[in-house]
């Protein structure tokens, strides 16, 4: 990540994913620009998810629970590469691209935000050291129960609905 995250450029996709053009993050934000979004979601040895709570300070859905780590893919990034790159970040879990379980992928926009998305699953029972601050609690819940759990919660929309999409979970 840039020293400052606002002028960090991003791709500004249509809704199949093909980059229109090149804007700065603070734009892409602040005009609700559809960007390519990694979903990683961790499962650890017992079956249970890896569910996060984001910190207050986060540009979009501030302290809320979310059940994928992940975040704006970079400018020419190829999927796997940022989600390997998102998980060191938020986690501090680092795995080779190739370790990363792809499951979809899919569109999700709401007043917030407008992304293409990839969803990927990897195993691993941690530790986790959340390195860039961006996560400030966690919790692991059973992998059956992780919608319910966190949907009974301020969580973070655009993960669930990826992640039912491409799992069928209800």
């Amino acid at each position: 990540m840039t020293a400052d995250p606002g002028s960090e450029a991003v791709e500004v996709v249509d809704g199949d994913g093909v980059v229109v053009r090149i804007a700065s993050r603070a734009e892409m934000r602040r005009d609700r620009l559809r960007h390519r979004c990694t979903y990683i979601v961790v499962v650890d040895a017992e079956d249970r998810v890896v569910v996060h709570r984001r910190a207050a300070w986060k540009d979009v859905w501030p302290d809320r629970w979310d059940l994928a780590f992940g975040g704006v893919a970079g400018v020419g990034e190829r999927w796997e590469v940022a989600a390997a790159r998102e998980l060191a970040e938020e986690a501090g879990v680092t795995v080779e691209p190739a370790a990363l379980e792809a499951l979809g992928g899919g569109t999700y926009e709401d007043d917030s935000v407008a992304v293409v998305g990839e969803v990927y699953l990897v195993r691993h029972d941690g530790p986790f050291t959340f390195p860039d601050g961006e996560v400030v609690d966690h919790r692991r819940v059973p992998r059956d129960e992780v919608v319910a759990w966190i949907t009974a919660r301020p969580h973070t929309p655009d993960s669930v609905v990826l992640y039912r999409a491409v799992t069928g979970q209800a």
